[in-house]
């Protein structure tokens, strides 16, 4: 049986929950006044600010002039690290917007560790119907688009490796693994029907290093009703363009 995306702890802290949801939003969002925070946690307003007033507190948040709370001193650091996921993030999301507006579904950027894969940047489409963003969850690598890409560049040893530390509950059918890794590899892309969410079909390319190791996947999800495989050489080509173009943009940093 396939394994479960990452589950929330026995005895979870809402209020904590919901303070690092508020955090995640604010640094990889933007703004968000008291209203807008109690409808995203679908909290009461005064719930919302206390749990803002915190945030600011410890730094996590400021409030402009214009009562809006945006990313404080602590998130700030972050975002100006110079770690290997947050420059890949800086340069993909305007590839992503760009994206969304070219494809209309929303697009991901994700990166593989061990055997879970997690998605460090998302763009949403407008539509009614869509794929919401899945920024910062994690789910196990072989469910994923972008994990199925990132583990084809394994070599069989590499992948028997990956996967011999790891609980039992979260090993695939290696053999079978292999199977599809190869079937990507002669593709040079990944899709993905209902494979990690019933109803949601993505589609993948990878992100390459300087090196030509691939370090990301770039992908697009889609509702599987809006899904046509007549879309899916086209979709290929747009995705592997902007994948190019990242990866230029990276080989300048």
């Amino acid at each position: 049986m396939a394994a479960e995306m990452k589950q929330p702890p026995a005895y979870a802290i809402a209020s904590v929950d919901h303070a690092l949801r508020l955090a995640t939003i604010l640094q990889l969002e933007g703004g968000l006044s008291v209203a807008d925070a109690a409808e995203r946690l679908g909290v009461a307003r005064s719930t919302a600010h206390r749990l803002l007033a915190m945030l600011v507190y410890r730094d996590f948040a400021a409030q402009d002039d214009t009562k809006v709370y945006r990313a404080g001193p602590v998130l700030e650091l972050a975002s100006h690290s110079r770690s290997t996921a947050s420059r890949l993030r800086q340069a993909a999301l305007p590839h992503l917007h760009r994206l969304v507006d070219e494809l209309g579904e929303s697009v991901n950027l994700t990166v593989r560790t061990g055997t879970t894969t997690r998605f460090i940047a998302c763009a949403e489409c407008r539509q009614a119907l869509r794929v919401g963003s899945r920024e910062g969850m994690v789910f196990p690598a072989h469910q994923t688009t972008a994990g199925l890409l990132l583990l084809a560049e394994l070599t069989d040893e590499e992948l028997d490796s990956t996967y011999a530390g790891a609980d039992q509950a979260e090993v695939p059918d290696v053999d079978r693994l292999r199977r599809e890794l190869a079937k990507v590899r002669r593709n040079g892309f990944a899709l993905n029907q209902g494979r990690s969410e019933r109803g949601v079909v993505a589609i993948g390319v990878p992100v390459r290093s300087p090196e030509g190791a691939a370090i990301a996947g770039l992908s697009v999800s889609m509702p599987s009703v809006r899904y046509d495989r007549g879309r899916l050489r086209p979709i290929i080509t747009i995705l592997s363009s902007a994948a190019s173009v990242l990866e230029k943009d990276l080989h300048r940093e």
